[in-house]
């Protein structure tokens, strides 16, 4: 993925709508739709992750509420992990004449000759969170690199000093995903030279039964006690390795990476029992996919909210906002996903975590 941008700050409001609909107003024959009766197609890969159902669904539904005057709608599908169904699902999508689509690609190379339906049809696509392969009209996620830098020096932080002298397991995503060759990639930068891999896995549809019989083959080969570190690309996973870990006896737990600020994992982190987590706020990624959806459906340029332009391995110079990410550890829990308001000190600090949550200061 090569990224040209065009300016480095990021400004995800309705601005851009609002100044684009001014300049352009009611004219007639400037192919401008006005009307905001539009439908937007959203069809999201899973649902055994919690941002998608609860984060970014209902934030894309009520910004698009917002952008048109209560009158737009949202029609939803999940795939749930199955390339083939979400394919089916945009035939169903295109049959029902949908205005536009969000789609985050189950398979992001498996999905572009439905992206070309779709293009066939004149129905516009914006790919959220992943690059989805195909003629798409604009792309939002996050500097998917910059998760595994974060990532990987955050691990490296933690091993301190025995970082040289440590092997640790890398536990990376599915490579149907294009986002995790770019965590992948980052993290690699990071670590390569500086700690030993001992043993590398790319994780089958990202999931944590998946993540756990890896680690328990590498707590076998590698034997539990040598085992310094664990990369993780998500917190899925990590809790699947942290099960492994914690079957298998070994104590202390070394840290642990993940990704996605998962409320487990959050509460992971407050007990020690995972080290970091990279919280990527979803409601700016999601109100910039449903903004780059209802300004592609009437008919107008994304070039007044897109900061760069993404190559895909298929299309070049996709308009695309990609918003920044936070590493998140036990020290800015309260700064960060309790500020933003994803979870409360209450949620976080049951009772099972209320004396931890004591113990760094995560109080009401």
């Amino acid at each position: 993925m090569n990224a040209h941008l065009r300016r480095t700050a990021i400004a995800i409001t309705v601005s851009a709508m609002a100044v684009s609909l001014a300049a352009c107003g009611s004219e007639e024959g400037t192919g401008v739709r006005t009307s905001d009766d539009i439908t937007v197609g959203l069809l999201l890969p899973e649902n055994e992750a919690a941002r998608y159902e609860k984060f970014d669904k209902p934030v894309i539904e009520k910004k698009v509420s917002q952008l048109t005057n209560d009158k737009g709608k949202v029609v939803y599908a999940n795939a749930k992990q199955d390339a083939a169904l979400q394919a089916q699902q945009v035939d169903t999508m295109i049959e029902s004449k949908v205005d536009v689509m969000i789609i985050d690609a189950v398979d992001s190379k498996g999905i572009a000759s439905a992206v070309q339906k779709a293009k066939d049809a004149d129905i516009p696509v914006v790919a959220f969170d992943r690059l989805a392969e195909g003629p798409i009209d604009a792309y939002t996620s996050f500097d998917n690199e910059e998760v595994g830098h974060v990532q990987g020096k955050a691990l490296l932080e933690a091993l301190g000093d025995k970082a040289k002298s440590s092997k640790i397991v890398m536990m990376n995503g599915a490579v149907t995903d294009p986002n995790a060759a770019m965590f992948k990639k980052g993290a690699h930068s990071e670590l390569d030279g500086k700690v030993e891999i001992g043993r590398e896995y790319d994780t089958k549809e990202w999931k944590p039964e998946n993540a756990n019989a890896n680690m328990q083959e590498a707590i076998v080969s590698l034997t539990g006690d040598n085992i310094a570190g664990v990369y993780s690309a998500n917190d899925g996973m990590a809790g699947g390795i942290i099960a492994a870990l914690k079957k298998a006896g070994v104590s202390p737990l070394p840290p642990v990476t993940g990704q996605d600020a998962e409320l487990a994992a959050v509460q992971r982190i407050v007990a020690g029992e995972q080290f970091m987590s990279v919280y990527k706020p979803n409601a700016p990624e999601a109100s910039a996919a449903a903004e780059m959806a209802i300004l592609l459906a009437r008919g107008i340029g994304l070039g007044a909210m897109a900061q760069a332009d993404i190559d895909s391995p298929t299309t070049k110079g996709i308009p695309s906002v990609l918003v920044p990410v936070v590493s998140l550890t036990k020290e800015n829990i309260k700064d960060t996903v309790v500020k933003d308001g994803v979870y409360t000190v209450e949620e976080i600090c049951t009772a099972k975590y209320k004396a931890d949550c004591e113990e760094i200061g995560l109080t009401s």
